[in-house]
């Protein structure tokens, strides 16, 4: 059992396939300005026995130090408060507890907020689970912004950009956000900060052009969040006009990827045209569901920022709820979740919460199919 880690965050991390020529990272790290590199892709297992990870571990990527109050000192991931001390949050380490952040609302679609521990059930593969720990508070989180830089998102980005400050400035002033860019490629443009004028700056370097590796993208930046961002609660923005055309993932690996235990909440909006409804709403629909987020699709650009302040408000009003499995975590394999609210007063809750994870694993097994393309 750890108790009280504490982890620097901002270190960024890429794999090296070749000497000469890296290729484009996915699952790993996202690289700073550098051309990015990627594992080969993962293949989801056929059963639920536990796999054995076949990737290597990354090397690390130099990068400039950071500016003094851009970052907190703050505890792993998958622990539960224990004190605040100052802005540096304390957190006790319970080992193989699965933390799940649920939001809850009734029937008008309005949400609630003042339920009890005992108006929760968790289920997991279908048998009910003991909940250890619960409550609802606006903590801190980690946040990463991750924006469609391709050519088709040139006209688009100033009200994107305006959007994403919006939701972080209507989020709680101690989450710790970075931004990340992508087109065929993607570019860490700003690690993790609370400073509005570092996100901007970030945001605003706009290349608008090339393809779209949006699920690429999506994988990196969830691994940075595991990696680097320590804060218990994450989270993930995706912003796109399209549909995935430059991916080593497909779409089917990078929700693989995105299933381990305690992993990030992903929102994401479509600005999408006719041309990529179909298969663009499919895929931003499931990465977002199967982990407990929303997919909105708006029919004007000016939505886009009151999205953001739903986005920011759905944050900061969930409930957190802990469970220790009642199959270890050594039995590995995809486990469902469901999470049941029933309380006096209300006809029908909805709970949303992620709707599975991968137990026994650190990281989605990854799968020689050949190597770069």
């Amino acid at each position: 059992m750890l108790v009280g880690s504490v982890l620097w965050l901002g270190t960024w991390v890429l794999a090296q396939n070749s000497s000469t020529s890296p290729p484009a990272t996915a699952g790993g790290a996202v690289g700073q300005q550098t051309a990015p590199t990627q594992n080969p892709p993962a293949q989801a297992p056929a059963s639920n026995a536990p796999t054995q990870s076949t990737a290597q571990e990354p090397a690390p990527l130099p990068q400039a130090p950071n500016q003094p109050g851009d970052t907190v000192q703050v505890p792993q991931q998958g622990e539960a408060p224990a004190a605040q001390q100052g802005d540096i949050f304390v957190f006790k380490k319970e080992v193989d507890e699965v933390t799940l952040h649920a939001t809850v609302v009734d029937d008008h679609n309005r949400m609630i907020t003042n339920l009890a521990k005992n108006d929760f059930t968790v289920f997991e593969d279908g048998k009910p689970q003991r909940i250890t720990s619960f409550r609802r508070e606006d903590i801190p989180v980690a946040m990463g912004i991750v924006i469609d830089n391709s050519g088709s998102m040139r006209e688009k980005r100033p009200a994107v950009n305006a959007a994403a400050i919006n939701l972080v400035q209507s989020s709680n002033p101690q989450d710790q956000v970075f931004v990340v860019n992508f087109n065929e490629e993607y570019f860490l443009d700003q690690d993790y900060t609370a400073k509005i004028p570092k996100l901007k700056d970030a945001l605003e370097r706009i290349e608008s052009r090339g393809g779209t590796a949006l699920y690429d993208a999506v994988v990196a930046s969830a691994d940075h969040l595991k990696k680097s961002g320590s804060l218990e609660k994450k989270v993930l923005l995706v912003v796109t006009d399209g549909e995935d055309n430059a991916s080593r993932e497909s779409l089917e690996q990078a929700i693989r990827r995105l299933e381990e235990k305690n992993g990030p909440t992903i929102y994401t909006i479509g600005l999408l045209g006719e041309e990529h409804s179909k298969r663009a709403r499919r895929a931003l629909r499931e990465m977002a569901e199967d982990t407990g987020g929303v997919a909105f699709f708006p029919g004007d650009l000016s939505q886009v920022q009151a999205i953001t302040s739903q986005i920011a408000h759905d944050i900061r009003n969930q409930y957190t709820i802990q469970y220790k499995p009642s199959t270890p975590q050594s039995v590995g394999g995809y486990r469902t979740v469901k999470v049941e609210a029933q309380a006096h007063g209300y006809k029908k809750l909805q709970v949303r919460t992620r709707s599975g994870y991968y137990a026994g694993q650190q990281r989605a097994p990854v799968t020689d199919q050949g190597g770069a393309k």
